[in-house]
């Protein structure tokens, strides 16, 4: 079993956010990049205990520059086998869906794996276009998944209860909460991850469909005003006027 896993980096949570160029590009100055979580912990861990279940091999993929080779072997060193890095700046969802299509689309892949989302951009679109450029089925944000063969078993939260799927491979599946449990990269792990392979390929022909134009921070948050719970017309006034929630 062939099985492909996107991952990409982002900013360590604690990271105080900034922006450059006018607001127009995150500020990368003195910040810690991580592997995505959801990448990590649930589309990687899983296609780890896949592989380790049925045979085969697990594969990474990500679009970026030579700067995201550090998250890319910690990846390896968490157990894939091997990796690809695409040449080319992730500029937006569609830019890496196509990149990552056009690579696998001869590869022979039986299962992708990606997170669900970002954590740096929470967009949840790379999923859905690439398994429409591949013409795959596509499961997103499950929590389960299990195979039987050729055959998929999933199961991802819905309003009230969960929902099971079934579906034949190939597919793409984009990975949430509860679908692996984090593994932290042990010594062997480590140096073994230094030679395992990391191809760098040149990107296919692709133009971006978005660009930023702005970004900026939440607002800060105001003072808290208590209000007596003996006054609930007070509360309501407040509600409706200030705040504009009712």
């Amino acid at each position: 079993m062939k099985i492909l896993v996107g991952i990409s980096k982002a900013p360590d949570t604690t990271t105080k956010i900034s922006f450059t160029d006018g607001n127009t590009k995150f500020n990368e100055d003195k910040v810690q990049f991580i592997v995505n979580p959801y990448d990590e912990w649930y589309a990687l861990v899983r296609g780890l205990e896949l592989k380790e279940k049925n045979g085969g091999t697990v594969t990474t993929i990500t679009v970026g520059g030579a700067d995201h080779d550090p998250i890319i072997r910690k990846a390896l060193a968490i157990g894939a086998d091997d990796a690809v890095r695409i040449n080319t700046e992730a500029t937006d969802g569609y830019l890496v869906a196509k990149q990552i299509a056009d690579y696998a689309k001869d590869q022979g892949y039986d299962l992708i794996l990606l997170g669900k989302e970002t954590i740096n951009y929470n967009g949840a679109q790379v999923g859905g276009m690439l398994a429409e450029m591949l013409e795959l089925p596509y499961v997103s944000i499950a929590s389960k998944l299990e195979l039987e063969g050729t055959k998929a078993t999933l199961e991802r939260d819905a309003q009230g209860g969960i929902e099971v799927l079934e579906g034949e491979l190939p597919m793409v599946v984009s990975c949430a909460k509860g679908m692996a449990e984090q593994r932290i990269p042990n010594m062997r792990g480590i140096m073994a991850a230094r030679s395992k392979p990391l191809n760098v390929v040149e990107p296919s022909e692709t133009v971006a469909l978005t660009e930023v134009v702005e970004y900026s921070l939440p607002s800060e948050k105001g003072d808290v005003k208590l209000i007596d719970p003996e006054n609930m017309d007070e509360l309501v006034r407040l509600l409706h006027n200030e705040a504009k929630v009712i």
